[in-house]
């Protein structure tokens, strides 16, 4: 069985992912695969760089990701111009992924953690859509805590994404992460019960 794991920006998608890799599940991570396709030598990267100009590199040839985010969630253009150079290629690493997995492992539970999942229209690779959720008000103040950003800064990231309430609605399957630790691992050890993963 394969599930497509995903939440708003700071709900704790990471934790349930971590969570479900520790009883037993294999986890295919598409920010690790965004991080790989961006590293130097790596086309998309050179795209990048002629798309948003040599400012978003720093001088080593990395990427500077806090430079390319502020660009990107200021513009929604800017935004879209980034994931038409980046989808298609995470897409394609993720499929590969999936198949080997189901190949060589076909009993076990795979996890595709996808921050973007609706915004990115991928409902139809997975069985069933996990959304890791809490309010947006706790999601909020979450964020500001973990990045050190301001409410306005905080706000226009929760504003690019789909918000987490619309989410909710269009699961399969919701872990509510506004409870403490035991009761986050309470929720996934039921589910996988209920499912006979566990």
């Amino acid at each position: 069985m394969n599930i497509g794991l995903t939440g708003g920006i700071a709900t704790g998608k990471s934790t349930v992912a971590k969570l479900l890799v520790e009883r037993g599940a294999n986890l295919i991570d598409l920010d690790r695969i965004a991080r790989e396709i961006v590293e130097p030598g790596q086309p998309a990267l050179a795209r990048i760089a002629e798309r948003f100009g040599q400012a978003v590199l720093r001088d080593d040839g990395t990427l500077d990701r806090k430079k390319l985010g502020a660009v990107v969630f200021a513009d929604e253009a800017e935004r879209k111009a980034l994931e038409a150079i980046l989808h298609p290629q995470i897409r394609s690493v993720m499929k590969e992924q999936m198949a080997m997995h189901e190949t060589r492992t076909p009993d076990k539970l795979v996890v595709v953690d996808v921050p973007l999942l609706y915004e990115s229209r991928l409902e139809s690779y997975f069985e069933q859509i996990m959304v890791v959720y809490i309010p947006r008000e706790e999601q909020l103040r979450r964020l500001m805590k973990r990045d050190g950003l301001s409410e306005e800064e905080a706000e226009r990231r929760l504003d690019a994404q789909m918000s987490i309430e619309e989410k909710k609605v269009r699961a399969d399957i919701i872990i509510d992460n506004s409870g403490n630790a035991s009761q986050l691992e309470e929720q996934i050890d039921r589910w996988l019960r209920d499912r006979g993963l566990r």
